[in-house]
């Protein structure tokens, strides 16, 4: 018994079909076509030149402008920008008023003073400096013990004290 399989029979009708339908085509052109070319028409089985961009120059155009990074008065990064349109003439005469974001809030002038974090600092070294001096020179134990709770705790004072964080929060600002 021979095993016929529908899909194989399937694709074989369709490409024979497909190779009828050609041979059909060159038959028909072959005796449509006269026997002569003429010399102008390109032959079909040479594809033509594949269609490429062309670069079509154009006249410049005015600038709309120039962006550029600069330091404002506080020395901080600001963008600015030079519009060529702007006329010298039509700028607005500055005031002494304080100025406005792009938010619309007026912006204030201030300064931060750490002073008063860093006295506590400073004490609290000295008193590290003491209290370790202190024990070098205590011959009691119970005073030494004594004299090394407090070493400690002045040392986790200090420790909590002097970074950076603690100085941000206890800044006092004042307005120019």
């Amino acid at each position: 018994m021979e095993i016929i399989s529908r899909v194989s029979e399937r694709q074989t009708e369709y490409i024979r079909k497909q190779q009828e339908a050609k041979e059909a085509a060159k038959a028909r052109e072959a005796s449509s076509a006269p026997d002569a070319k003429k010399p102008d028409q390109a032959p079909q089985d040479i594809p033509a030149k594949p269609e490429r961009d062309e670069y079509i120059p154009e006249n410049p155009q005015a600038s709309a402008g120039i962006y550029y990074p600069d330091l404002d008065e506080d020395g901080k990064q600001k963008i600015h920008f030079d519009n060529p349109d702007e006329n010298a003439s039509e700028e607005a005469p500055k005031t002494d008023a304080p100025e406005k974001d792009a938010s619309g809030k007026k912006t204030e002038r201030c300064s931060g003073n750490t002073d008063k974090v860093d006295r506590e600092i400073e004490n609290l070294k000295k008193q590290q400096k003491e209290l370790e001096q202190k024990i070098h020179r205590e011959k009691d134990e119970s005073k030494v013990q004594e004299l090394k709770s407090k070493l400690a705790q002045v040392e986790r004072e200090l420790r909590q004290k002097d970074n950076d964080a603690y100085r941000r929060q206890h800044t006092v600002f004042t307005q120019l």
